[in-house]
């Protein structure tokens, strides 16, 4: 596991595979252990108590169990149909669909062979000291969430890049991927050095005979020789480029040179030899800084938000800034604090404060936080139904995001 819930914390949780009502959609929020999850609240109840109505009837009726109407595509359905009379005609299916499972499943089939690009994905070096995503894969699996990570203790091997490469292009349905990394100013802890996320990019493209693989060029403004050492990443030719205002994202405790988007003096040095290198992309991770992290690094607060975003995409009109996570703050912190700060102002720092920036036409987010997202991206009616577009954000990650969760004990 990541380790962003205390050990107080997660005992007074469950996992949600006992949930009391395993639907196809979570009637009621549900983590990985990067957060803290909210009680179930009175629409959701309501969403739960009309979802069970429908599979009692619909499911009768097609001599189904409660269970087994779950698992089919017209449950999934029946989910969406709920979900719809509760919060209004966000998602486009009809009661047909609910009730005629032939219909489901044409729909479903329809979707098989979408479009999947997944543009933030990580593995970890040969040498890599890092093995705490090894924790989250055995989590999975000790959970039953997934029986082949059950099967067998996991390893550091299977972080690295022939475990990467068979779960990301033979285990699943993606189409194209990006490969990322995150710097550190100890150079060992680098997830992936700009040359070997280069090298894992030409050995899959040339196996696959097509473009299958993109890469980011880390850059580190402030660090000792970055420039020279943005020069030789960009002779690489990546995609694109990322960076961590706050520096090393690792070892915070360490972190000696956090840099802001629009420091003229430093970091627009390399915007410039971006630029001429033909880079449109600058991807950037910002949030995921609660106030239980600001408390012990208060030095890098300054660096993790947004207020350097606006002023560097208007002095920067040929590239394009995206800012992951959303700016989201509030990931592994108390979830009452950004639900009271909502409720209260209608706001969630530091999501708000991105959205708030001046129409910018090459400012995006990555990853969004879904209440705001018609907020940020002003799109939320465009027709995408047969692309995928995603950022799960490492090779456990993926896995774990969706397998291994908690939710709130029913009562409480």
């Amino acid at each position: 596991m990541s380790n962003q819930l205390t050990d107080a914390e997660l005992a007074a949780l469950m996992p949600s595979e006992l949930c009391a009502y395993q639907t196809p959609i979570p009637t009621q929020i549900v983590s990985s252990d990067e957060f803290y999850p909210d009680p179930q609240n009175e629409r959701q109840r309501e969403v739960e108590a009309r979802l069970l109505a429908m599979a009692d009837e619909l499911g009768g009726k097609q001599g189904l169990s409660r269970r087994r109407f779950f698992q089919s595509a017209a449950g999934m359905a029946a989910s969406f149909v709920a979900m719809n009379d509760v919060y209004g005609p966000l998602f486009n299916v009809s009661r047909a669909e609910a009730a005629t499972p032939a219909m489901a499943q044409e729909r479903a089939n329809a979707f098989k062979d979408q479009f999947v690009m997944d543009m933030h994905t990580h593995f970890l070096r040969d040498d890599t000291r890092i093995t705490t995503f090894v924790d989250m894969r055995n989590a999975v699996g000790k959970a039953g969430w997934n029986k082949e990570l059950g099967n067998r203790e996991q390893t550091i091997e299977d972080l690295k890049f022939d475990n990467y490469k068979k779960e990301m292009f033979l285990d699943s349905d993606t189409k194209i991927a990006l490969i990322s990394s995150a710097p550190s100013d100890i150079e060992q802890d680098w997830f992936l050095t700009n040359e070997q996320m280069a090298d894992a990019r030409k050995k899959i493209n040339d196996e696959a005979g097509s473009r299958r693989v993109f890469c980011h060029a880390i850059f580190t403004p402030g660090q000792p020789g970055w420039l020279e050492k943005l020069d030789a990443a960009l002779a690489l030719n990546p995609e694109s480029c990322k960076g961590y205002t706050i520096g090393d994202n690792t070892h915070k405790e360490i972190s000696r040179y956090p840099w802001r988007l629009d420091d003229e003096k430093v970091t627009y040095k390399g915007y410039e030899r971006m630029v001429k290198a033909g880079i449109k992309n600058v991807c950037v991770h910002k949030g995921l800084f609660p106030p239980g992290i600001e408390k012990q690094y208060p030095n890098l607060r300054g660096f993790a938000d947004v207020a350097d975003v606006g002023q560097a995409a208007k002095d920067w009109p040929q590239l394009n800034f995206i800012i992951y996570h959303s700016a989201y703050r509030h990931v592994g912190g108390d979830p009452r604090v950004a639900l009271a700060e909502f409720e209260r102002t209608g706001r969630i720092a530091w999501t708000s404060d991105l959205a708030d920036i001046p129409a910018l036409p090459q400012v995006f987010v990555h990853e969004l936080v879904h209440v705001l997202a018609g907020q940020e991206t002003g799109d939320r009616n465009a027709d995408h139904s047969n692309q995928k577009y995603f950022g799960p954000d490492s090779l456990a990650a993926r896995l774990s995001h969706q397998a291994y969760a908690f939710c709130q004990p029913k009562g409480f």
